[in-house]
């Protein structure tokens, strides 16, 4: 609990407890009585309970931090008395029953400029009478940043931001309960440069809903109800704003089956400071403009789920900065460039699945030192492997320090200083028979995926080094059986899988120094490897071992039947295990069809975290 002690402290003015775990105590009355704070910091504390009403007495108060505890209030009456704030931190707190928040927080609030009442169950504001309720009188001149985000709130809460046109620089509405279209007053908010819209149910944007939002830099409105053509919707941003954009999120807009369609605009040449572009899972279709490659510091392209023709434009090349192209499940076509390995020395994420793309793998892909996903899956690639792959130095290096894929951006709110923000990407492809979308986690997987296309040859020893891999598939080509699989010294365990016994061209084979266990699969030549090639594994028995099964009655010949390895799951498909492949688990099909699963015990624990 908090020192009673405390109260003795009369002329204190800083008080700062963040992060002390208080172990779900409640913030003692007592705190009120320390009439001399400016500065009151209780976040991340472990508290619970109600905000104290004598709270109302600390009227010197600038800055209140009260977020990511697990407090309530059943009204704001304190905050009234608190004329000197200008930073109010509830983050988290449950607001649900305190109906008249915004006049307690907006309209008594002269000094204000940092709110945030996020995550607080905000019940809806109640419509406000222009002439009266919406005084400017004690309400602030300089209020910069709002958060209101993953509360409850309609779109009646723009009318009482509408006092705030000149100042507001951050706005943070994402995940409420917003609908219609965006009101054109908030076009006036010439300050503007965070714009938060996301997750609601908004319709669309009146011409003047973004007419004077020169300084806009990102403009986020994904998981809404909009519709339409694109060229329409970018022809409502003002030039100035087109000039100053970073950031545009427009995926996942969806109205009763509709969605943003056409063809793009031609004319991204106006944003060139974009950062971010992505529109994917609408119903966008034609050719990928050629002006998008004026996009000179875009990080992150995603075009996924649409309906895109035509081959990879080439005047994306010029665009050195990316980090992220997603254009899986279009219709695009054509070769893979063979720029895609020049150009990009920074890419860590390229999927182009789902596609119509022809031609060989070209070599120069080896040159992505810095890719962590590579998804060609589902097209019509023909030729070889590239042997180089091995030149993979991200996929070569066990482990990541990074949980997700992040983009960090500039935090400043005018003149306040507010944690930097962060954009983390997320990918969806094939994880366990289905469809998956990791964010959270993304920077955990490693993984190529070359399945269901038209590769042949051999399969080159060269994978064998991609010992960060966490997921190779190779499935539904023809690429031809490898002769020779040395997985000795390593940490596997479990059965040996019965259709191991069935790769008729298998002429070397070491397992030995690992934690097999069970009988060895009867079959044409597994018996004929040499005793040496199992040995040191305990629990391991049978032919060609002199140390017999203790359960007779097991079936001698289990070449025909189905493996059923209690240690394979579908979480980790790798293709071999030849080499240096270590802490691998491995499951090899008849003839390599299928291809053969490896899991990677090395990162068993990071995976369980990412499918927590």
């Amino acid at each position: 609990m908090i020192s009673p002690k405390l109260i003795e402290l009369q002329h204190l003015q800083y008080l700062d407890l963040a992060f002390i775990d208080f172990n779900g105590s409640q913030i003692p009355d007592f705190i009120g009585s320390l009439t001399n704070l400016r500065n009151l910091s209780l976040y991340y504390c472990n508290l619970v309970g109600q905000i104290p009403s004598s709270f109302g007495n600390l009227t010197q108060l600038q800055h209140l931090d009260l977020s990511n505890n697990q407090l309530q209030a059943e009204n704001l009456n304190c905050l009234p008395a608190l004329s000197s704030l200008t930073y109010l931190d509830l983050n988290g707190a449950n607001l649900s029953t305190v109906f008249d928040w915004p006049e307690a927080v907006l309209n008594k609030r002269p000094k204000l400029i940092f709110l945030r009442l996020a995550n607080c169950n905000l019940p809806p504001p109640p419509t406000p009478i222009l002439s009266t309720t919406l005084s400017k009188k004690n309400s602030s001149t300089s209020l910069e940043y709002v958060d209101l985000n993953n509360n409850h709130l309609t779109s009646s809460i723009f009318l009482w931001l509408s006092n705030y046109s000149t100042s507001l620089v951050f706005l943070d509405l994402s995940y409420n309960n917003l609908t219609g279209f965006i009101p054109y007053f908030l076009g006036n908010m010439s300050s503007l440069v965070h714009l938060y819209l996301s997750d609601n149910q908004i319709e669309g944007a009146n011409p003047n809903s973004f007419a004077r939002l020169c300084n806009l830099r990102r403009l986020y409105l994904q998981t809404n109800h909009l519709s339409g053509q694109i060229s329409k919707f970018v022809q409502l941003l003002p030039i100035c704003a087109q000039n100053s954009l970073e950031d545009l999120l427009l995926s996942e807009n969806v109205l009763a089956g509709n969605s943003f369609s056409g063809e793009l605009p031609d004319c991204w040449s106006h944003l060139d400071t974009l950062v971010m572009l992505d529109l994917s899972n609408n119903a966008f279709s034609g050719k990928i403009p050629k002006t998008i490659g004026s996009l000179l510091r875009m990080e992150t392209l995603k075009l996924r789920s649409n309906r895109f023709v035509g081959e990879f434009p080439s005047s994306l090349k010029n665009c050195t900065s990316l980090e992220v192209i997603d254009l899986g499940d279009n219709k695009l076509s054509g070769p893979i460039p063979t720029w895609l390995g020049v150009s990009f020395k920074n890419l860590v994420i390229l999927m182009l699945s789902t596609n119509h793309f022809n031609g060989s793998m070209p070599s120069q892909l080896c040159h992505l030192t810095h890719i962590k996903i590579m998804d060609f899956s589902m097209n019509n690639i023909s030729g070889s492997i590239p042997k180089c792959l091995n030149n993979l130095t991200s996929l070569a290096q066990k482990g990541n320090p990074n949980l997700s894929s992040t983009h960090t951006y500039d935090g400043s709110c005018g003149d306040e200083q507010i944690a930097p923000i962060n954009y983390e990407d997320d990918a969806s492809f094939i994880w366990k028979g289905r469809m998956q979308t990791y964010k959270s986690t993304l920077g955990l997987v490693k993984r190529i995926d070359l399945s269901s296309n038209r590769l042949t040859g051999e399969i080159p020893s060269e994978i064998t080094h991609l010992v960060g891999l966490i997921s190779l598939n190779l499935s539904r080509n023809q690429l031809t059986v490898f002769d020779s699989l040395d997985l000795s010294r390593n940490h596997i365990d479990g059965r040996i899988p019965t259709s191991l016994a069935r790769i008729d061209r298998l002429s070397f084979l070491d397992l030995s120094y690992n934690n097999l266990s069970g009988k060895i699969p009867t079959g044409t030549q597994l018996q004929s490897f040499d005793p040496l090639d199992y040995a040191e594994n305990p629990q391991l028995c049978g032919p060609p071992l002199k140390k017999m099964c203790a359960d007779q009655n097991e079936p001698t010949d289990l070449s025909n039947e189905e493996d059923k390895d209690e240690f394979i799951t579908l979480g980790f498909y790798i293709s071999m295990g030849i080499g240096s492949w270590g802490y691998a688990y491995f499951k090899l099909l008849n003839d390599l069809n299928d291809w053969l699963y490896v899991r990677i015990a090395l990162i068993k624990r990071q995976l369980k975290l990412a499918h927590a």
